[in-house]
């Protein structure tokens, strides 16, 4: 009797006149209307809108237009179409700051998965102090860009860096590490490589965690050694985690301007300019702004990440049929 009556209790009161049936069709009506779907996506919409759409719409306006300060006090850009994408390849900047963006992406990502996947294939075994080391590899990671690129600034430098000294002591020659054409570039491959290293471990860890343990047990079984267990059963397996790992690293490494700029600003003699570090240069690196040139640059690189991601998917859903 106690637990009807409080059954009874909690039900919702109905509007004098109105029968249960009426109750329930009205809660159909508001729990299947689609504006709850549209109030429930509408902050996201916002996000969206204000942080992607906008800045991409005004990057395009941008560049097909001829920006100067006076245009934008005036208001009175004058439209140039596809002038600055044609002024932008047919600089003679265009094809060293490409093949610089090339070979900054690609060597970075090689060597970042390569050491992450290494590490999170060790960090994988338990062992004392596991954790404590594993914590500490993400200290690069956790550090503001500033500092860790100023500081590997500090240690390459030609005369007083770290580097140069030890390289003193074993008898080898001292290296201009960020002053020479031929060393510039290296140099800030070896710190963005350094600084990518935790990200990977984090994600290709977490993709580690989740093979079965009965996977290694049955190549055990069957006699496969380390280097076999790992190239028959952990790389295959991880291969989806890969895929996105390597896809967030391109599109990061893509847009990498502050390593690059607080270490060489792109020299010297741009042998170590890409393509972002080009367009922050031209907005805001020189004494007087060409946000237009900028503007394309980075629609160049939109391009580029948009093609690398476009294919991801398409691997991606041959993969899943």
């Amino acid at each position: 009797m106690t637990t009807a009556t409080t059954m009874h209790e909690r039900r919702p009161e109905r509007p004098p006149g109105e029968s249960r049936s009426h109750v329930d069709r009205r809660r159909r009506r508001i729990h299947g209307s689609p504006w709850v779907a549209v109030a429930f996506a509408a902050p996201l919409i916002v996000y969206l809108i204000a942080f992607y759409a906008y800045p991409l719409i005004r990057s395009i306006d941008l560049s097909v237009h001829d920006y100067n300060i006076r245009a934008f006090v005036q208001g009175n850009a004058e439209f140039v179409g596809l002038e600055n994408f044609a002024n932008v390849v047919s600089s003679p900047l265009f094809p060293q700051a490409l093949w610089n963006t090339f070979l900054f992406v690609f060597v970075s990502l090689v060597f970042q998965y390569s050491i992450g996947l290494a590490l999170a294939v060790f960090f994988k075994r338990r062992f004392p102090l596991s954790g404590v080391l594993r914590a500490m590899f993400l200290i690069p990671w956790l550090l503001p860009l500033i500092v860790s690129s100023s500081t590997w600034a500090w240690m390459m430098n030609s005369d007083a860096g770290v580097l140069n000294s030890f390289l003193g002591v074993v008898g080898i020659d001292p290296v201009n590490w960020l002053t020479s054409p031929e060393t510039s570039l290296l140099s800030v491959i070896i710190a963005n490589i350094w600084l990518g290293i935790p990200f990977n471990l984090v994600i290709l860890y977490s993709g580690l965690q989740n093979i079965p343990e009965e996977v290694y047990e049955a190549a055990a079984l069957d006699g496969a050694g380390p280097f076999m267990v790992f190239w028959r059963v952990t790389f295959p397996l991880l291969r989806p985690v890969s895929a996105i790992t390597i896809l967030l690293g391109l599109v990061y490494t893509l847009k990498v301007v502050d390593v690059v700029w607080i270490m060489s600003k792109g020299g010297p003699a741009n042998s170590s300019l890409t393509l972002a570090v080009w367009s922050y240069r031209e907005a805001f690196g020189t004494g007087q702004p060409d946000f237009s040139p900028a503007a394309a640059i980075g629609n160049i690189l939109i391009v580029i990440a948009l093609v690398f991601g476009l294919a991801y998917v398409n691997l991606q859903r041959k993969v899943e049929q």
